[in-house]
């Protein structure tokens, strides 16, 4: 049977390419956790591979003679906050995970649920013996409120009587949160105490991205398979597009050797494949995409998404804030010296997913917006925005979730309703910029749009100016053949002007003497 890229559950070595997961477990002791009878905590972001890591882990415990291990999973818990209804349905999970994975199976006991988990557990490890007993509970996030306490309790409740025989002597917990979020949330957010039901945890270790040789490894996996070759050019716009994220690579490599660049068909994948396949993999609402659109609808996301898309500064948004930690904790951010979004791909579907209703709203363009030459009249593109700004700007933001991105998204919707199908976006934004940049690839011409806002402590002068050194590092970086500074003034005093005074256009250059047009809004 061919392997192929899997982009769905947990990876199989004889159907998948895939690499080793424990190489990238960051701040891992696996040996330590069974020597010296560890319990501990993994989480990651969802499709990293964690799932995958648990069970390969499994299966070489089980290869050989010192332990025996489990993986269990406990999502058949989601949405059941009620102990009473949730431990009997863990009692019957680990008996059919048991089963699975062909060692003994424990008994379900008859017993109050308050004390049935600790007692089913109890009699599994007297099962196992003589070997200890390793058990790897997994989407342990799923639980909420009594039913966290409960589980946790009742492990914790064996843990000073744990050795072979007696109770498991390591134990994982893994989901995509750290356990002091998990207990913090079963208390209705109150933070957690000394008495917290399970202060026996060793450590939290969590699970890296792929590396750029990572990325190597696995598709020469399929180069060796096939034939097929991805080109060095290909393997660095991979690297752009995904920053590793493993299931963004798998899906993105599927898409091209199943359509962009089909294998059989196609020698050797060059970047222009994987630009059509990050396209492709945009537009297919995979489960992955979806469920990040969904994740920018919760207040805590939009707390920390909405300054970055603006490029704000926030004193209240660093790493030690709770929200910032459930939007990194979740994949969605990362550290860079400042906090950004976590990966080309993110970014380009956060600016969709939150302007799609506007751009699903915007009329077929009738005016000229095409040079001769097949690239874009940017020029007369953003002329038509002004006039599109100043009939429907007030009316929309009504309507808006992100108010304060707005003008950015709009902007952006605008432009997406254009380009789409033509051509290509790259997007840059990040906390404490003070700007967006977009670079719009049509045609052959490559042209740049810097986003700004008026900062009431800076005024349009110093905006400008900003605005000018901003486009001329940026235009430095990636190159282009026209600049266009959009500038937005949101200032109520501003907004009570007329818009004669507020619509204009103007011609600036950079330091260099490259020509800017400036447009305000």
């Amino acid at each position: 049977m061919a392997r192929y890229f899997n982009t769905t559950g947990p990876c199989m070595p004889h159907m998948h390419y895939m690499l080793p997961p424990a190489d990238r477990l960051i701040g891992a002791s696996l040996d330590r956790y069974i020597r010296d009878q560890l319990y501990w905590v993994l989480h990651a972001p969802r499709q990293t591979g964690k799932t995958t890591f648990l069970q390969s882990w499994m299966r070489e415990i089980n290869s050989g003679t010192e332990a025996i291990a489990c993986y269990v999973s406990v999502e058949c818990c989601q949405g059941v906050a009620e102990a009473e209804r949730a431990i009997p349905a863990i009692l019957h999970t680990i008996a059919h995970w048991a089963a699975w994975a062909g060692i003994p199976v424990p008994p379900i006991p008859d017993s109050p649920c308050e004390a049935a988990l600790n007692e089913q557990v109890t009699a599994w490890a007297a099962l196992c013996a003589p070997k200890p007993l390793v058990v790897l509970f997994d989407e342990v996030d799923v639980l909420e409120g009594p039913a966290m306490i409960s589980f946790l309790r009742q492990l914790r409740g064996g843990f000073a009587s744990r050795g072979v025989s007696k109770f498991p002597v390591s134990i994982a917990l893994v989901g995509m949160r750290d356990l002091r979020d998990y207990l913090a949330h079963s208390k209705d957010g109150i933070p957690v105490n000394p008495g917290s039901p399970f202060n026996i945890k060793h450590s939290s270790v969590s699970l890296g991205n792929f590396s750029q040789a990572d990325i190597a490894a696995l598709t020469a996996q399929h180069t060796g398979e096939t034939g097929q070759v991805f080109g060095e050019d290909a393997l660095a716009r991979i690297w752009h597009y995904t920053s590793g994220q493993p299931w963004l690579v798998n899906a993105l490599c599927e898409k091209i050797v199943y359509e962009t660049a089909p294998t059989g068909k196609v020698d050797a994948v060059t970047a222009a494949h994987v630009d059509a396949a990050k396209e492709l993999l945009i537009q297919s609402r995979a489960t992955h995409i979806d469920s990040l659109g969904e994740r920018l609808k919760d207040d805590r996301v939009r707390k920390v998404i909405q300054p970055m898309i603006i490029g704000q500064t926030d004193a209240a948004l660093g790493r030690a804030d709770r929200d910032v930690e459930f939007c990194m904790d979740l994949g969605l951010i990362a550290w860079e010296g400042s906090l950004v979004i976590a990966n080309a791909i993110y970014r380009e579907v956060i600016a969709r997913y939150l302007s799609q209703n506007f751009q699903d709203n915007i009329p077929e363009p009738e005016f000229r917006w095409k040079r001769d030459d097949g690239g874009l009249d940017m020029d007369a593109l953003l002329a038509e925005f002004q006039k599109f700004w100043r009939r429907h700007a007030e009316m929309w933001e009504e309507k808006a979730d992100y108010t304060e991105a707005f003008p950015h998204l709009l902007l952006m919707a605008f432009l997406q309703r254009v380009v789409n199908g033509g051509g290509n976006i790259e997007r840059e934004y990040a906390a404490g910029r003070g700007r967006v940049d977009l670079m719009i690839d049509y045609g052959g011409r490559r042209n740049i749009i810097e986003i700004k806002l008026v900062h009431p402590a800076d005024g349009r002068q110093t905006t400008l100016e900003e605005g000018l050194e901003q486009i001329a590092r940026y235009e430095n970086t990636v190159g282009a053949d026209t600049l266009h500074l959009v500038i937005f003034d949101r200032r109520p005093e501003y907004r009570a002007k007329p818009w004669e005074e507020r619509l204009a256009r103007e011609e600036r250059s950079t330091a260099t003497g490259k020509p800017v047009a400036v447009v305000w809004c």
